[in-house]
């Protein structure tokens, strides 16, 4: 409705009836004049605040790049809370009521982040000079367990989800890690990455898992010794059992050792160490916390999730027994990084992409 039709609206409404209609009483006629010039009023008033902000907004959209550029970008600082509530176990939304800022926001940081901190790891994390290397898969799920998941969502990254680990015994450094299925192929292709970040021959060790043989033997060959765990449990719990046995570990009853290549010590033959690592991951992201709604929505922000946590873990953690981080202790690094140098790792990212 134009500008001239509701004039025409309101000004019919404001007339008085005809004589055909015969005389109005006197309040029905001061409120038919009331309100016409109410309305009247209201119409004119409208016209010059939209006039206003049309001339105001022509004189913004001159600037619109500068908007552009500037809106919804996190100063530093903020940058920085939201990333430290990440690693130390806050689930996205406590992150932002902790930090006020928003949940896509918060997303968006942390998927940037991580492919920061993918690419650093990568580069960084080279000819590795270390003695023992021990190597696990930890359990987690997209979405819905797999169990629970369809086709569709299936093949849209739900389901079960491992991160491969593999970590240096002395300086409890985290050599590698991948995350996708546990299968073959990503066995294969998590040794070879192992192999080649190692300057030296290592003895590696690893649970009972039958693709590690030759998977080991495809990456390293020989140059290796190479020894397997097989940890033995009790029977699980019955279906009707409580929730507190249900959900309680299994009883250890006992543990075989196995040599499979080379000459390793067969008292290092274990997996205490990188099972200790999963019990840190689980503290340390929220998303692999078991018996909450905290868990992945997506396989990207889970992929990201674990790249910020291992680059934190190895440069800016410092480890309790070693008194210094990872990295320091195995000569790749000289201090302890802060989380703002972390968070730097972003912006030195975007000025290579954009060079």
């Amino acid at each position: 409705m134009g500008p001239t039709t509701r004039r025409t609206c309101v000004q019919t409404l404001a007339r008085p009836p005809t004589r055909s209609q015969g005389a109005p009483r006197p309040q029905v006629q001061a409120l038919h004049d009331l309100v016409g010039s109410k309305l009247l009023k209201v119409h004119e008033l409208g016209a010059k605040e939209f006039m206003r902000k049309r001339t105001t907004n022509s004189i913004d959209n001159a600037r619109a790049l500068a908007h552009t550029v500037l809106m919804n970008k996190l100063t530093t600082a903020k940058r920085t809370a939201v990333v430290a509530a990440l690693v130390e176990g806050n689930s996205v939304r406590s992150t932002a009521r902790m930090t006020n800022v928003s949940k896509p926001t918060i997303l968006k940081l942390l998927a940037d982040l991580g492919d920061a901190c993918a690419v650093y790891h990568d580069t960084h994390i080279r000819n590795i000079r270390a003695r023992r290397v021990q190597a696990d898969e930890i359990w987690s799920y997209v979405g819905a367990k797999a169990k629970n998941a369809s086709d569709e969502q299936k093949a849209a990254g739900w389901g079960d989800c491992w991160t491969w680990t593999a970590i240096d015994a002395d300086s409890k450094l985290i050599v590698s890690y991948l995350v996708g299925q546990r299968g073959p192929y990503n066995c294969y292709e998590f040794m070879k990455d192992v192999c080649a970040r190692l300057a030296n021959r290592v003895q590696l060790t690893t649970d009972g898992l039958t693709w590690y043989i030759d998977a080991v033997d495809h990456a390293f060959g020989t140059d290796v010794d190479f020894g397997m765990i097989q940890k033995h449990y009790g029977g699980g719990p019955a279906a009707d059992a409580n929730a507190a046995v249900r959900y309680s570990p299994a009883k250890f009853t006992s543990a075989t050792r196995e040599v499979i290549t080379g000459s390793p010590n067969e008292r290092h033959i274990s997996t205490s160490y990188v099972e200790r690592q999963n019990l840190s991951m689980r503290m340390g992201m929220r998303r692999f916390t078991r018996l909450t709604n905290g868990f992945s929505k997506k396989l990207e922000n889970h992929v990201a999730a674990n790249a910020l946590y291992f680059l934190h873990y190895n440069f800016a953690r410092i480890h309790q027994t070693l008194r210094v981080t990872p990295a320091m202790a195995a000569g790749i690094a000289d201090h302890v990084w802060n989380v703002e140098e972390i968070v730097d790792l972003l912006d030195t990212s975007s000025a290579v992409v954009a060079a």
